[in-house]
């Protein structure tokens, strides 16, 4: 089957089969290793990628849902002013990055910070909750997604916000 998207910007074309897995596509095909391919169940958070805006484990999304959808790999989320918040927020906090979980947790707290601009610390835990991730100490994330909350405010509206 053909399949039609758009990945990281770019309108791209594909043809694979109608069950192979998004992670298998994306590494595979389009050379983005991004993703880790962990646990394969969709339990560990290490294949997330963003899926027409929310933040799915690519290793449960067969290629058919895919269609006509928009896709933003941690390799095109780098290139934006969103990611570079978020690095200066976890290096101000002393978030450990490993890696291997680092993609995981940068998408996660893009998705978080999407939906709340200042999360509190239960809504950043529990949005954390879905990667296994041994580098970092759940304080130090909420701390690190708080920095990240101040560092965007700052850039977005100015420092007197």
């Amino acid at each position: 089957m053909t399949v039609n998207f758009i990945l990281n910007g770019e309108d791209v074309s594909l043809q694979t089969e109608a069950d192979a897995r998004l992670i298998d596509l994306l590494r595979k095909n389009f050379t983005l290793p991004g993703a880790k391919a962990g646990c394969l169940s969709g339990n560990c958070g290490l294949c997330f990628v963003i899926l027409n805006g929310k933040v799915v484990p690519s290793c449960l999304i067969p290629a058919f849902r895919v269609r006509g959808s928009e896709i933003i790999t941690i390799e095109g989320f780098s290139q934006t002013d969103e990611y570079q918040d978020i690095i200066a927020g976890f290096q101000e906090a002393g978030v450990a990055c490993c890696g291997y979980c680092d993609s995981a947790k940068i998408l996660a707290a893009q998705a978080l910070l999407e939906r709340r601009s200042r999360p509190g610390r239960e809504e950043i835990l529990d949005a954390f909750s879905g990667i296994i991730c041994r580098c970092t100490e759940p304080e130090s994330l909420a701390a690190g997604i708080s920095a990240t909350a101040d560092i965007r405010q700052q850039r977005r509206y100015g420092r007197g916000v």
